[in-house]
């Protein structure tokens, strides 16, 4: 569990995660159910790149943004799922000091990113319903590349900021992590009553990320909503809104469950809740993403049909 330090205490070097039961019949059902989301996540994702790559079709800002945020929803349900389903196989589920960091800078690296691509992919709207005419100038591969540069660099900054608070910890007690992955918050809660200043640093850092993206977001769509309100054909309208439905349904779900762990009061929900409303932002959305924008895009499920028949009488 740990190396001696001063005193009677012992510093903590291996974790076990908690998960989020210990009932072996519940473990066993849970596991099938997980695993299953984690293939269709998987599968889902990666198919929505390679048919993005492939069809020249779907070459447009919007599809180049969807392909790296299938890409983020990969790397962010890998960064819990594969460690939770081992949980459920074992006693014990222990993960080392050096594992727990690498996890939490993965966690918070892609979902941070993921949260930057949302509002680009709510700008890239914007500029498509509110100046369709200059589109091709301010969607430029110029563009394109700088705010994608911005979601890494981002999700980067705020993971080194988490990762470093991490190491600035001391744990000298309990190793035990009540949750399935190395949460920041129930971290803090193992660390010595001396918690450094440090360890506020990331609450303020992912406030910023979330403060800045939703607010790129809410202007986007008020704009949005403004120029569809002052357009004259009801088919016009209908066109313009929607395009805008599959990305607004993700966004609603993915920031809705992200303010209701990081923006709630602490002393309104359970650890219990905590992990339900993890679980669903960080296993389930991964795989409703691709579902949501496959099935109400037409262009996507016209690209798909295209690659089918082209694969069969090939």
């Amino acid at each position: 569990m740990g190396s001696p330090v001063d005193g009677n205490h012992t510093a903590v070097t291996t974790f076990i995660l908690l998960g989020l039961t210990d009932d072996p019949k519940l473990q066993a059902i849970l596991f099938v159910v997980f695993l299953c989301i984690y293939l269709v996540t998987i599968s889902g994702n990666l198919s929505t790149i390679i048919l993005i790559r492939v069809s020249s079709q779907l070459h447009h800002p919007m599809y180049f943004f969807l392909s790296h945020l299938a890409f983020t929803d990969i790397g962010y349900s890998s960064s819990v799922t594969p460690n939770m389903l081992v949980n459920f196989l074992v006693n014990r589920n222990t993960i080392s000091y050096l594992g727990c960091a690498i996890q939490l800078s993965s966690v918070v690296f892609f979902g941070t990113a993921e949260c930057f691509l949302l509002a680009a992919m709510a700008y890239d709207r914007f500029v498509a319903i509110c100046n369709p005419l200059l589109y091709s100038t301010k969607m430029s591969t110029q563009v394109l590349v700088q705010l994608l540069s911005v979601a890494y660099i981002g999700g980067f900054l705020n993971a080194s900021s988490f990762t470093l608070s991490f190491f600035s910890l001391f744990f000298c007690g309990s190793n035990q992590v009540n949750h399935f992955f190395c949460d920041f918050a129930p971290l803090v809660e193992l660390s010595c009553p001396n918690i450094s200043i440090s360890a506020v640093v990331p609450s303020f850092s992912a406030g910023f990320v979330i403060v800045v993206t939703v607010f790129i977001i809410a202007v986007s769509y008020i704009y949005i909503l403004i120029t569809i309100l002052k357009m004259r054909s009801s088919e016009g309208r209908h066109k313009a809104f929607s395009t805008c439905t599959s990305h607004l349904t993700a966004v609603t779900l993915f920031f809705g469950t992200i303010t209701f762990i990081y923006v709630m009061p602490k002393s309104s929900y359970s650890t219990d809740q905590n992990k339900v409303v993890s679980v669903f932002y960080m296993v389930v959305i991964p795989m409703l993403n691709p579902l949501i924008y496959s099935l109400r895009n037409k262009e996507i499920k016209g690209a798909l049909k295209r690659e089918l028949r082209r694969k069969i009488f090939s």
